[in-house]
């Protein structure tokens, strides 16, 4: 069985991939999904396997609305204007938080971490405010929305923040 650790590796190595095969089909030369099977054959790791595709793909399927979202939460700094490294940080990003299983605290944290290893920390800010402020927004609209017959209402950032409080009070 593998460690915490060893899980962990394998994940940040799943981003790692997914975020050079978004970023060198910036380039247009072939497809993300081709570029990441590519790197894929490199990789063991079947976590990073599964997280990497997870988020190519979101990244391919959503393109448009990851980008809207990042253009409503950063009027100032255009997404086609932004150098290519850092638009796929933020689309990979974006994609993972909003389309895949990992908890949006999780992968705002790794995210901004690769930010400010690929691109430095203006784009570590940058990174963190962007996908707080839109995972914050997404729970809002998650929380509004009714809950299902099962009782289930989704990924509730606050109400788990709420409930850790709680908790914490009761030690």
């Amino acid at each position: 069985m593998a460690s915490a650790a060893d899980r962990h590796r394998g994940r940040r190595e799943g981003r790692r991939l997914a975020l050079a095969a978004v970023f060198e089909a910036e380039f247009g030369q072939r497809t993300a999904e081709s570029i990441l099977e590519r790197h894929l054959a490199s990789a063991s790791d079947p976590s990073s396997l599964e997280l990497a595709r997870t988020i190519v793909g979101a990244v391919v399927r959503h393109r448009d609305a990851l980008d809207a979202r990042i253009a409503a939460a950063t009027p100032r700094y255009p997404v086609v204007g932004m150098a290519p490294m850092d638009r796929a940080l933020l689309r990979c990003g974006l994609g993972e938080v909003l389309h895949s299983a990992t908890p949006a605290r999780v992968a705002i944290a790794e995210w901004v971490e690769l930010a400010r290893i690929y691109s430095g920390d203006p784009m570590r800010r940058l990174m963190n405010g962007v996908l707080g402020h839109i995972a914050r927004e997404s729970a809002d609209i998650q929380a509004s929305t009714p809950i299902s017959e099962e009782g289930v209402r989704g990924n509730d950032l606050r109400a788990s923040q709420e409930d850790r409080r709680r908790a914490a009070r009761r030690r």
